[in-house]
């Protein structure tokens, strides 16, 4: 417990990184890896992520971000995009669960047919799961670069019908939200005082 509570105490949201300092391949797939392992509405894993690290990958997030510098400055930015029409997939998701022997082939189909039903006529549905699933998925990411001593920032400010065209984002693919990871450098606010706990908690 005290691990994970200095994970969450000490991570700040980065916007100044050291531009010198890249991260490798398999700490880039590590970070995606780890986010993986976020829950999602039965399992549907109903996301998708981008590692833009080139240099002309970069300049066409910028142009698309505002002009923000971190996408360009961070050794990678992750578009995290939530997926549409998750239920599509799911017995092929729930297959391997099937496989290692703690999911029963009937309860797997009940799943399918559950979720079937409940998303494939309400779009709205689809939507919303999609954002849960994709931001779950972000905040894993950006615990799992402060627990590999890598800092981020999360960012919203993107036009995402742009962003969905330059990047060649699939109808059913939805762009929720940039994360920046890499080293920080000197600069950077100390995490931001939250509200008393008063103001955001109610017992029922």
């Amino acid at each position: 417990m005290s691990d994970i509570r200095s994970l969450i105490e000490s991570r700040v949201s980065t916007g100044r990184y050291d531009s010198a300092r890249p991260l490798s391949d398999d700490q880039v797939a590590e970070l995606v890896q780890l986010a993986t392992r976020a829950p999602s509405a039965y399992n549907m894993q109903n996301w998708k992520f981008i590692a833009v690290r080139s240099a002309d990958a970069k300049q066409r997030l910028q142009a698309v971000s505002y002009g923000q510098s971190q996408v360009v400055d961070a050794p990678v930015t992750f578009i995290i995009c939530g997926t549409l029409a998750a239920y599509e997939g799911m017995s092929k998701v729930l297959q391997p669960s099937v496989e290692a022997g703690f999911m029963d082939r009937s309860i797997a189909a009940g799943w399918v047919e559950a979720v079937t039903g409940s998303h494939r006529d309400n779009p709205q549905l689809q939507r919303d799961e999609a954002f849960r699933s994709a931001s779950l998925a972000a905040m894993t990411l950006m615990l799992a670069a402060q627990g590999m001593g890598l800092a981020s920032g999360a960012m919203s400010g993107f036009d995402a019908a742009a962003l969905a065209q330059e990047f060649g984002l699939a109808d059913n693919e939805v762009p929720v939200m940039l994360v920046t990871a890499g080293y920080p450098k000197p600069g950077n606010w100390p995490q931001k005082p939250r509200r008393p706990l008063e103001d955001v908690m109610e017992v029922a």
